[in-house]
């Protein structure tokens, strides 16, 4: 094969690495949405532990919405990952497709179906998440007032 058959291999592959890129950034996002919940989790933990009677509901509250970030988050991130990994296979038929002159379209098609619904997937429990936390600064906040 030659160079001048690769380029337009490549054009194509230019999508899903433009999407890799993409789906980095929010997987950093992510993740560190997911340490802050692990740390504030074991804060109310502690303050759980020490914390007199009228103290304690509010607080169980808050950290029963932190676990329950957590695995969204958690399956948001997996998702994510899945949604790379489904990329990155992409990116590897395509260029195994030309090299061996195959026509395997539906498997390039499933992938990239695959790669876009975890995408899709994983901003769903990214989105539950984020109005989860609106609901865990409310238990906060009832504790002022």
């Amino acid at each position: 094969m030659k160079v001048s058959e690769l380029v337009p291999i490549l054009q194509m592959a230019v999508g899903p690495v433009i999407l890799i890129s993409g789906v980095g950034l929010l997987l950093l996002s992510m993740t560190n949405r997911f340490g802050r919940v692990i740390d504030r989790s074991r804060s109310l933990s502690a303050a759980l532990r020490a914390a007199p009677d009228d103290e304690r509901k509010n607080l169980a509250s808050e950290i029963h919405i932190l676990a329950v970030r957590g695995r969204l988050i958690r399956m948001a991130i997996t998702l994510a990952a899945v949604s790379v990994l489904s990329a990155a296979l992409l990116i590897i038929v395509l260029f195994v497709t030309a090299l061996l002159g195959l026509e395997i379209a539906t498997v390039i098609a499933g992938l990239f179906i695959a790669c876009l619904g975890s995408l899709i997937g994983s901003l769903a429990f990214f989105i539950r998440d984020i109005n989860l936390s609106l609901r865990a600064l409310e238990v906060e906040l009832s504790k002022q007032g």
